[in-house]
């Protein structure tokens, strides 16, 4: 008997790598490839320009551009306790409402990689019928580096994983990063996993949220370390059906 408990741990523990791992019967968990040790890429040096024939006060430092993608800690205000993002894409139009209380820490990741366009131009890359629709990472191979290791914790669970909730894929706890996963249907039994909804789609945007691509299924689709290194050019080229994300925007109220 401990020996079949410890092949149930291995299974489960197997499953948390990333959505190629074999599936039990049940539905597979919304996973993000687990984490490499990997360098960031050394900043490219900014150029320098010939010193003028007549000295001058050096000017003040330019102050560090907002939004900007590569520098994620340009990127950490704190969400307003309610919001809304717009989608556009390529089925149509949807909009999110975030409530912050629900999931503090992961509303405002959220907002944080809205604000600095991270999501716009990035796919639809796994599309589970009857379960999820996965999105979040970005279609540039720099960007996507320099977010591989941005975990921010937890958030406990205060609002179900139901039909149309959104809810950040993990690799395990405390591995939260960018990617984003929209229920199809009620999956409380995600709950207890720790998945934490932080926004729902309004209105019908579920009439276009499920419209988009799911032909590939869960095990056919693009492999997730792949489309960080090579970017949207290998996505479009052994995926071509797969539905994108044209922008996402914070609604100005």
């Amino acid at each position: 008997m401990k020996a079949a408990k410890w092949l149930v741990i291995l299974a489960a523990a197997a499953l948390l790598i990333g959505c190629k791992a074999k599936e039990p019967a049940a539905e597979p968990k919304p996973v993000e490839t687990a984490k490499t040790e990997t360098p960031a890429p050394a900043p490219t040096p900014a150029e320098t320009k010939p010193a003028a024939a007549e000295a001058k006060p050096a000017p003040a430092a330019p102050a560090a551009k907002a939004g900007n993608l590569l520098n994620p800690k340009t990127l950490q205000e704190k969400a307003p306790e309610k919001y809304e993002v717009k989608f556009v894409t390529t089925r149509g139009e949807f909009t999110v409402q975030v409530t912050r209380a629900w999931s503090p820490l992961g509303a405002d990741r959220f907002f944080n990689l809205v604000k600095g366009h991270f999501y716009d131009d990035s796919s639809f890359f796994r599309v589970v019928p009857g379960f999820v629709v996965q999105f979040g990472i970005n279609g540039k191979p720099a960007v996507s580096a320099a977010w591989k290791h941005t975990e921010f914790p937890d958030d406990p669970v205060a609002q179900s994983n139901k039909r149309g909730y959104l809810s950040f894929a993990t690799a395990g706890p405390s591995t939260r990063t960018t990617q984003v996963f929209i229920n199809l249907k009620d999956n409380q039994r995600l709950d207890g996993m720790g998945f934490s909804a932080f926004g729902v789609v309004e209105g019908n945007g579920m009439n276009v949220v499920e419209m988009l691509y799911d032909g590939y299924g869960n095990d056919g689709g693009p492999e997730q370390d792949k489309i960080e290194s090579q970017g949207t050019p290998y996505v479009k080229k052994g995926w071509p059906k797969l539905d994108y994300i044209k922008s996402a925007s914070i609604v100005v109220q």
